[in-house]
């Protein structure tokens, strides 16, 4: 499979990564992670300005670092608009964070009254869609899963914004390990991983990046392991295309070395949250001391990622499904205009 980027999905990949073409992208677009721990501390609901608050002082802290920043419409956006500094990349979360638990699988679906058009209107650098999946869920889910990437790739490709896909595998009730969070599972089985990438890599799906989990448990991860790497080789074959790592919740030093595997199997950098700030977050509702351990922290180890990434990763428009021409036109003459389809 070749493809050549049309203008406005080139455009979205140059404005997420760096000069030499490296995504280092930071996430706070996380729904229930941040606001659970705050209705916790609030005996109840979570409030809305205190939500946002979050969101924007990561925002602030953490943009700097990063090429691009992972946003979403309930809280980030209207709150933090005005400190977001346009020279970033933007993308725009469109999944709702709530999904229906089938105990065979979780369907999942757009945030109300959200599109991809909205996305494309506001400015967003390309459209971000997480999607729970594993090859062994019911036909019935695993179709709706199937139909829902499709939808969300269809219209990217109609509004020619970068389609970046999020996959995540999760327990279904056969399972001993249960959990409804953000979380990854430490009993995962690395084919549902594999598998979960391979059944949407085909051109049908319209990916554009695969932003993906580890193929084996984050939590104690150790580095130098031939069969550990040879996951990752596979992880990146089944991709096809740029793709970068998700963060899962795993601490700092765990999280590093999963890029390393990442890296050497061909990885193109990290969109990654709470391995970023969780730290500096668990002092809420002590806003000095999450501001103190953002810089701390979160800055430093951002700027590791980044050295990382810089000495290992390798550059989105230098993976194969390019052909060599990542920056190619899909039409580099002049009948571009009559060959560039209108929206309809």
């Amino acid at each position: 499979m070749t493809i050549t980027l049309t203008p406005g999905k080139q455009l979205g990949f140059r404005r997420m990564s760096d000069a030499a073409g490296l995504f280092k992208m930071t996430a706070v677009d996380q729904r229930p992670p941040i606001k659970g721990p705050i209705a916790e501390h609030h005996g109840g609901e979570a409030p809305w300005e205190d939500v946002a608050r979050v969101k924007t002082m990561l925002l602030e802290a953490l943009q700097p670092s990063s090429t691009a920043m992972l946003l979403d419409p309930h809280f980030a956006i209207p709150h933090g608009w005005e400190v977001f500094d346009p020279r970033k990349g933007l993308i725009v979360t469109l999944e709702d964070s709530l999904f229906v638990e089938t105990g065979q699988g979780r369907r999942s679906a757009e945030i109300d009254d959200w599109s991809v058009g909205k996305i494309k209107r506001m400015g967003g650098d390309a459209v971000k869609v997480l999607a729970w999946y594993r090859p062994d869920i019911s036909e019935e889910v695993a179709q709706a899963q199937h139909d829902f990437v499709k939808r969300i790739g269809e219209a990217c490709a109609r509004f020619d914004i970068p389609f970046l896909f999020e996959l995540l595998v999760h327990p279904i009730e056969s399972d001993a390990e249960q959990t409804s969070d953000y979380t990854e599972m430490a009993t995962k089985h690395s084919d549902h991983v594999l598998k979960s990438v391979e059944a949407f890599a085909g051109d049908d799906y319209g990916v554009d990046v695969f932003k993906l989990e580890s193929p084996v448990p984050a939590k104690g991860i150790t580095p130098g392991d031939t069969g550990v790497q040879a996951l990752f080789g596979e992880l990146g074959r089944a991709a096809g295309r740029p793709w970068v790592m998700l963060s899962a919740g795993a601490d700092k030093p765990d999280f590093k070395t999963v890029l390393d595997y990442a890296y050497a199997a061909g990885a193109s950098g990290y969109l990654a949250g709470r391995a970023i700030w969780l730290d500096a977050f668990r002092s809420y509702p002590d806003w000095d001391a999450m501001g103190e351990g953002l810089v701390r922290d979160s800055v430093p180890y951002m700027e590791e990622l980044n050295v990382l990434t810089d000495e290992k990763a390798t550059p989105w428009h230098r993976h194969d499904v390019y052909g060599g021409k990542g920056l190619a036109f899909c039409d580099p003459t002049e009948t571009f205009r009559r060959s560039y389809g209108d929206i309809s």
